[in-house]
């Protein structure tokens, strides 16, 4: 990582992230999530009593099974390691989301399906992560023996990115480049596009 160098210090906690999108022989695509979180110390916890450092006080997984519009068709939650017996009794709620499309609104769909006392906040959390892993594996950068036509996004509308960060403003240099005819860069130079 390149973040400037820190005051001297010790980790106490490190949670990791890991979300994969793969293509399934089937025509699905498949988004995977994991999360891990450890202390760098050994301590006691309420339920399970005394804990190794590095051991998993969450150790949790999720699979959503997406069409190639973003709706999901099946999901399988995985709790290896959960603080509370309880924990695992919410997975099945999960099925909720099947059904709904990855898009616009897809925080508070996961709220409203599993949020507070339906679910996990650690898999809503992973969901929330999932769902840009969902755009990413469906679009962009594809191997080159799959490159689809130049126009395909074209010809589905404007591309959701756009004025979604400061590289893909409206008015800036990309879409003028990539998308002219979503651009308003000439409009707000007093010029028509």
């Amino acid at each position: 990582m390149t973040l400037s160098t820190p005051v001297a210090r010790r980790l106490l906690h490190t949670r990791t992230i890991v979300c994969q999108g793969f293509e399934r022989d089937d025509g699905l695509i498949d988004i995977e999530a994991s999360l891990i979180d450890a202390k760098a110390y050994a301590h006691r916890e309420r339920v399970r009593g005394d804990r190794q450092a590095g051991s998993h006080t969450h150790e949790m997984g999720v699979r959503l099974t997406i069409n190639a519009v973003r709706v999901v068709q099946e999901i399988e939650v995985a709790m290896p390691s959960a603080p509370y017996a309880m924990c695992q009794s919410v997975k099945p709620n999960f099925g909720r989301l099947i059904g709904v499309k990855i898009g616009g609104g897809w925080r508070k769909d996961v709220n409203d399906a599993v949020g507070a006392r339906e679910g996990c906040t650690h898999i809503r959390e992973l969901l929330f992560a999932m769902a840009t892993v969902a755009f990413q594996t469906l679009g962009g950068a594809r191997p080159v023996d799959q490159v689809a036509p130049s126009r395909e996004l074209e010809l589905r509308g404007r591309p959701f990115f756009i004025d979604g960060c400061m590289s893909w403003a409206s008015d800036g240099e990309l879409v003028a480049d990539f998308y002219p005819q979503f651009s308003i860069r000439g409009a707000r130079a007093g010029k028509t596009p």
